[in-house]
C-alpha cells in the first residue's frame, strides 16, 4: 500500500497548535520579551513581527546594520535575528562588531543561500542558530523559543555553582572560570559547557548534546556539535591540560585535567 505524501499545510496546522499549548517566556522580572528584527524586505519584518506579537514579544525592527547597531544599544534585546545580507554591510560584520563589545544575546542568522560553508561561517561569527529563506514562522519561533529558555527562564537558585576539577560555571552570574582566569563565552558556548559539566566523566553523544543543548534537530548536522566543541576547546583548554576529549566513534567527555 503507496504512503500518503506528507501534507505542509496540515504539518504547519499542527505545530500552530502546538506552539498554542506551550506556556508563554518572558524576563525574569516577568516583562516582555525583546527582540530586534533585522532585514532589508519589508514583506518579512511585517510578517515575523505579527508572529512574534502573537507571542506577547516586544518586535523592534531594523533595516541596516547601523540602525541594527543603534536598535541594539538603545534596546537591549533579548534575542536578535539577523539577516546576513544588509545593504550597508553584512550581519556578520554586525554580530562581530556585538560580540567583541560582549555582547552574548543569542543570535539567528537569516539568509538566502543554503550551503555547509554558509553555515560554519555564521556560527564561527558567533551565531547561535541559522534559519534559510523561505521559512516557516512556526519554526521560527520555535527555535527562538529554543534559544530564549536559555537565558530569560533560568531560575537562580542556591547551589548554582557548577565544578569540575579547576573549571567553574556560575549559572546565575554566567561567569566561567578555569585556574582563577575568566573565560568569555558565548550563550550556546554556555549551554554547552554547562551540559558537559553537569555530566562529567561521561561520554555524550552528538544526539544528546544536539537534544539538550538546541532543543532542536539542527537538520541532523553533527557537525554543529563538532565546531562547537572545538571552540570550547580553545576557550578552555587553551596552553593548559585538555579536560574536553573526544571517544573516537561515541562523543565526547568533559573530565578534570589530569
Amino acid at each position: 500500500m503507496p504512503s500518503t505524501p506528507p501534507d505542509p499545510a496540515a504539518d504547519s496546522v499542527r505545530r500552530r497548535a502546538v506552539l498554542a499549548k506551550l506556556p508563554r517566556i518572558s524576563r525574569l522580572d516577568g516583562s516582555a520579551i525583546r527582540v530586534l528584527l533585522v532585514d532589508d524586505e519589508d514583506t518579512l519584518t511585517n510578517l515575523v513581527s505579527l508572529a512574534l506579537s502573537y507571542e506577547g514579544w516586544i518586535v523592534d525592527v531594523a533595516h541596516t546594520g547601523q540602525a541594527a547597531l543603534r536598535a541594539y544599544r538603545d534596546n537591549r534585546p533579548d534575542v536578535v535575528i539577523l539577516d546576513i545580507m544588509l545593504p550597508d554591510t553584512d550581519g556578520l560584520s554586525v554580530l562581530r562588531h556585538l560580540r567583541s563589545g560582549g555582547s552574548t544575546t543569542p543570535t539567528l542568522f537569516l539568509t538566502a543561500r543554503d550551503s555547509v560553508d554558509d553555515r560554519i561561517i555564521g556560527l564561527t561569527a558567533g551565531g547561535d542558530d541559522y534559519m534559510t529563506k523561505p521559512f516557516s514562522l512556526e519554526e521560527l519561533v520555535a527555535r527562538l523559543r529554543g534559544l530564549l529558555r536559555r537565558t530569560v527562564q533560568a531560575v537562580p537558585d542556591e547551589q548554582a555553582a557548577l565544578v569540575v576539577g579547576n573549571l567553574t560555571l556560575d549559572e546565575t552570574s554566567y561567569q566561567v572560570r578555569r585556574d582563577d582566569a575568566d573565560i568569555m563565552l558565548t550563550t550556546t558556548e554556555f549551554d554547552l559547557l554547562r551540559f558537559f559539566m553537569r555530566n562529567p566523566m561521561r561520554v555524550l553523544s552528538r544526539a544528546q548534546i544536539l537534544d539538550e543543548v538546541w532543543n532542536y534537530d539542527f537538520a541532523g548536522r553533527g557537525s554543529i556539535v563538532d565546531l562547537y566543541v572545538s571552540y570550547l576547546r580553545k576557550k578552555i583548554d587553551a596552553e593548559r591540560t585538555p579536560m574536553l576529549h573526544t571517544v573516537r566513534g561515541v562523543g565526547y567527555m568533559l573530565r578534570p585535567a589530569e
